[in-house]
């Protein structure tokens, strides 16, 4: 029992002491600290207004300064009655003294105007800080949290009322000329945030409703206000000018307002520095009297200690079975969601993570301990992920620059193409160029897309499906091995043209470089149910069915850059992926019926529309082109391969867009080069690009209609099955052709 009342007591007895030592600090040092500081602020305020030319006299800055040297002897008096346990802060005091030496020295600079203004009140200004730093230090050996906390925030009552007064003595350095240096000037402003912000977020929240509402007599006064106006004036009216800042003339209005409530701020910080004092003490004497109080019922208290322990050891055992569920919990559901959001891009909610609760208990710190181990694999995902980010935009701006080299690049192919279009051998080599450089420009559109960046589409108008097919088949080095069907009539809205066609091309790229060379690679695209059906097919090598799952499994999900890394050769399937994901389309690779493999993308009906009709304007203006075309036959264009590149070319990357990635473009045309419009060649639901057949000679058209042999009666010809619109899409290809050979027989004429 003797030791129970040891233990029990020993510790507040010592926490009293210690609070009564705090409370002596505090009378001996801080009140008389709190003191000075009031007063170098206030011979502050007094030199910057005399050395900017103000109205103070020598007589009111020479009392001023006896003020000051009337607190400095009764603080290096008191400081010599610290007890011996706190001899710890002389060093501090050490230092404070060594910088009140100093003053003397720039008060003979102050009046003689020398050693710049400036620096003299900076000199007062790290006094000021040297001083509150030494109030702080008094009470940071304290044990007990109250009086720790009050005292902090004493502490930055100080600090704002040091705020406002900085704010004083620049602008009283601007004197009449109303100019002060931008380094002045940026101590304002820094000044002005820094009391506001201490104010609102570690002032107010923590002082009690009294003291609340005494503050809020002086900050709801008139001359407070004068004093938030003037600063908001000065912030948003302040002119730039050669020899510094230029202030608004409302800071005339500035020391009158502040002499109207510095004195009562002071008078507030001074009375909540003693009450915090007072409240230790009282704190001391309560804990004293509980010592006693349980050293009179030691009987009682043997009891209640043996309570409390079963009591305590069933918290502890609940508390530690509420803990592994709760850690469970966050190891297997909240952070694996967490670490996905991030991965994602998305923000975290805080309140979804364990926060540290600041218990000193065993159980406490295990339960802070774990929720600063989930702290630092979050930030750490957190890092990883903004640095994917910035290694995407990175490399979206890598893409970017490229693309529009090499979309130069076809743009001078085109015009060599159109130089030199005549000679058959060197034409064959630029379209083996032009399309190299075409499949240069979609790699580059992969990276891009990899690094979570965007196809830009310039087309305004939707693409009937065929013609979707025929640029994304473009897009492919052995184009020629694709067949291409369209089953159904319809088109895709505009804004996803580009990315469609670029998924597509991606398939039909791995169709082509997988399968047979001399193999055909089918493309087919109908309506279905869910939307739009787009089936590849090629006759390639058997894929086992692991193999199906995995590259399925990679067009279903995002991988990180390590897998990207190892699968360097392979990055189609994840930019096809990519592409699914932000058009809403599913991609699927199976077994094909002939032993290849079989790639079907569903596009999701909202991305369709209609295809508008062909109407009576368009049907005719097919008709008059056909009656005046003519009558001979068109000769072959010097290389087979030109005109069907021309006509698949897809639209290529041009300058950058608002957001700096590279954006489409149509290819430019020659003036004398028709382009093909909806208007003059209607969409087919057929793709198979057919021609017209050339017009054929008339046997025994040059002989006498005497001489003519009598011919046979001619018999009915068959009805065309082609519709309107193959005859159009046909008769359209036909101009085209017959002026390409006119323009080339042009260039070849000397």
């Amino acid at each position: 029992m003797s030791a129970q009342v040891f233990l029990t007591a020993q510790p507040l007895l010592e926490e009293s002491d210690h609070l009564r030592t705090d409370v002596a600090v505090g009378e001996r040092v801080g009140v008389p600290l709190s003191r000075l500081m009031v007063e170098v602020q206030a011979e502050r305020t007094a030199t910057a207004a005399r050395l900017a030319g103000g109205s103070v006299s020598k007589d009111e800055l020479r009392d001023h300064r006896a003020a000051t040297d009337r607190a400095v002897d009764e603080l290096l008096r008191s400081a010599d009655g610290v007890p011996a346990e706190r001899r710890e802060d002389q060093s501090l005091l050490a230092k404070l003294k060594r910088d009140l030496a100093n003053l003397a020295a720039y008060r003979e600079r102050a009046d003689a105007r020398s050693g710049g203004a400036e620096r003299t009140i900076g000199y007062y200004s790290g006094l000021i800080d040297h001083i509150i730093h030494l109030y702080q230090d008094d009470f940071s050996d304290a044990q007990d949290a109250d009086f720790i906390q009050e005292s902090g925030l004493v502490v930055t009552m100080f600090s704002v009322s040091e705020m406002v007064s900085r704010e004083t003595a620049v602008l009283l350095l601007a004197g009449p000329s109303r100019q002060i240096s931008p380094s002045a000037f940026t101590e304002f402003v820094d000044s002005v945030g820094s009391q506001r912000y201490q104010y609102s977020e570690w002032v107010e929240p923590y002082l009690t409703a009294e003291d609340r509402a005494a503050y809020n007599q002086v900050l709801g006064s008139d001359a407070w206000k004068t004093k938030v106006r003037i600063e908001n004036a000065v912030i948003s009216d302040h002119q730039n000018v050669a020899s510094g800042v230029k202030l608004p003339k409302e800071i005339d209005n500035w020391q009158a307002a502040h002499e109207q409530f510095v004195g009562r701020l002071d008078a507030l910080n001074v009375k909540q520095a003693r009450a915090v004092l007072a409240r230790a003490d009282a704190k001391a004497t309560e804990l004293e009297t509980e010592a006693i109080w349980l050293i009179v019922g030691i009987g009682g208290a043997v009891l209640a200690v043996v309570a409390v322990i079963v009591l305590t050891t069933r918290s502890v055992l609940h508390r530690l079975r509420a803990l592994h569920r709760r850690t469970v919990a966050i190891a297997d559901d909240t952070l694996p969601s967490v670490v996905a959001q991030l991965q994602r891009g998305q923000p975290v909610d805080d309140d979804a993570l364990p926060a540290v609760s600041g218990d000193q208990d065993e159980v406490g710190r295990i339960s802070d301990a774990f929720a600063r181990v989930v702290s630092v694999s979050v930030d750490g995902h957190a890092q990883l992920a903004a640095e994917r980010q910035g290694f995407g935009m990175f490399a979206a701006g890598i893409a970017s620059r490229t693309g529009n080299l090499v979309s130069r690049q076809l743009a001078l192919t085109d015009e060599l193409q159109d130089t030199f279009g005549h000679d058959e051998e060197l034409l064959a080599r630029l379209m083996r160029s032009d399309q190299l450089t075409v499949g240069m420009r979609r790699q580059i559109e992969n990276l891009l897309i990899l690094a979570g960046g965007e196809i830009p589409d310039p087309h305004t108008e939707p693409m009937r499906v065929a013609d979707l097919l025929r640029e994304a088949a473009a897009e492919v080095e052995d184009f020629r091995r694709i067949e291409r069907q369209s089953l159904d009539e319809i088109s895709v809205t505009p804004r996803v043209i580009s990315e469609i066609s670029h998924l597509l091309a991606e398939l039909l790229d791995n169709a082509t470089r997988f399968s047979p060379p001399r193999s055909k690679v089918v493309v087919r695209a109908e309506l279905v149910t869910d939307g739009l059906s787009v089936e590849i097919e090629d006759r390639g090598p058997r894929v086992t069915v692991a193999t199906y799952e995995e590259m399925n499994g990679r067009l279903h999900s995002a991988p990180p850059y390590s897998v990207l890394a190892e699968n360097a050769h392979r990055l189609g399937l994840f930019v096809v992926g990519h592409l699914a994901e932000q058009l809403g389309a599913t991609v699927t690779l199976r077994r094909s019926v002939y032993g290849g493999t079989s790639a079907v993308v569903v596009l999701p009906e909202r991305l369709l529309v209609p295809t508008e009709p062909v109407g009576a304007e368009a049907r005719a203006g097919t008709e008059e082109r056909r009656a005046s075309a003519p009558s001979t036959p068109v000769p072959a264009l010097p290389d087979e391969r030109k005109d069907e590149r021309k006509d698949e070319r897809k639209p290529g990357l041009v300058l950058h867009t608002e957001t700096g990635l590279p954006s489409r473009g149509t290819p430019v045309r020659s003036p004398d080069r028709p382009v093909e419009s909806e208007s003059s060649a209607p969409p087919v639901t057929r793709d198979d690009d057919t021609k017209p057949a050339l017009p054929e000679r008339v046997p025994q058209a040059h002989i006498a209609e005497q001489l003519r042999t009598p011919s046979a009666a001619e018999t009915d010809a068959r009805q065309d099955a082609a519709t309107p619109e193959e005859v159009a899409d046909a008769w359209a290809d036909y101009e085209h052709g017959t002026q390409m050979v006119e323009q080339e027989l042009r260039q070849d004429q000397p």
